[in-house]
């Protein structure tokens, strides 16, 4: 079955490595930086492209009675995230539901505490991504939060070439929509929401967050 943005999968066999050899340790730290603020309990969780699932370990390992379901649209993905699972967190396979596809693959009645999009938002153009966005929240439950682990604008000169080149080594391999960065922290307070906890890593060109219902003064 092959989805709308399965492009992942000429990657997926040396995603990690590739990660790994530009960022280092950088997205990883980003990820339990935002991962902090799980909330205490059963939470139910949306995993939005959690790529070859390395963040379901760390999820169940801090939040060991969470439902979780994983949306990935690359089907190559979505197998080594299975298998990531099985060798990482065996004992928590019930609690998690994986599902080929993309936001269009949620339902009218699925709602969550916890949206997670971790270095997913950043692959889309302006008009997907608000599609995205605007779906995304309809699914999260009143009170319920929203962890963001991506890049921002970077600071520095080499930083943005390499920004470029990342689009564009993208964009030509798994044929990603967006030609630029979205300004992610700035789209997610038109929904309504207020960002804290921000952490940076990479001397600035990454960024972790948590985003919430903004309360009256």
């Amino acid at each position: 079955m092959k989805t709308p943005d399965s492009g992942f999968d000429r990657i997926a066999g040396f995603y990690d490595l590739l990660a790994s050899l530009v960022f280092g340790q950088a997205l990883r730290l980003a990820q339990q930086a935002a991962l902090a603020d799980l909330p205490p309990g059963a939470p139910r969780i949306l995993i939005m492209g959690g790529g070859t699932g390395w963040v379901l370990g760390e999820v169940l390992r801090r939040s060991p009675q969470a439902q979780v379901l994983y949306v990935e649209a690359s089907p190559a993905m979505l197998r080594k995230s299975q298998t990531t699972l099985q060798r990482t967190a065996p004992r928590h396979q019930a609690q998690v539901e994986f599902r080929l596809g993309t936001e269009a693959s949620l339902v009218a009645h699925e709602t969550f505490d916890v949206i997670v999009t971790f270095f997913f938002l950043d692959l889309f153009e302006p008009k997907r991504l608000q599609a995205v966005l605007h779906q995304l929240n309809a699914a999260r439950q009143p009170g319920g939060v929203w962890l963001l682990a991506d890049f921002c604008k970077p600071p520095r000169w080499w930083q943005r070439v390499l920004l470029a080149v990342m689009y564009q080594f993208f964009r030509v391999t798994t044929s990603i929509s967006a030609r630029q960065l979205p300004a992610l922290p700035t789209e997610l307070t038109k929904l309504g929401l207020r960002m804290r906890n921000r952490q940076s890593f990479y001397a600035g060109m990454i960024e972790a967050a948590i985003f919430e219902e903004q309360t009256e003064a």
